[in-house]
């Protein structure tokens, strides 16, 4: 997890505020396998949105603490029961918001 500025953070809260959730968590909560797909995913695209189903037996505050211990992932914003997260590319070419990060 990487620390990010106040202006890094509004940058990519801004780049995600059109974004529709990839993710959810639901019933069965915060999995080793679900927060592997979710580097996974995050590595493809460097910024998105999780969601926090109603009927999921973890807060949003829980999802958050576990993402951020258990993975590199950087919680950007929670909006509710919805997550920013951020994580930049280990690919050059998967590279996009890291670039514009490291600029700011």
């Amino acid at each position: 997890m990487q620390n990010l500025r106040r202006k890094q953070k509004r940058y990519l809260r801004a780049e995600a505020h059109n974004m529709r959730p990839l993710f959810a968590v639901g019933k069965n909560g915060l999995t080793d396998e679900w927060l592997s797909q979710l580097v996974g995913a995050l590595d493809k695209r460097e910024l998105i949105k999780i969601n926090i189903l109603q009927n999921a037996d973890v807060t949003t505050a829980d999802v958050k603490a576990a993402v951020e211990s258990h993975t590199p992932i950087t919680v950007v914003q929670t909006i509710g029961r919805v997550l920013v997260l951020y994580l930049p590319a280990s690919h050059e070419d998967d590279r996009h918001y890291s670039l514009e990060v490291e600029k700011m």
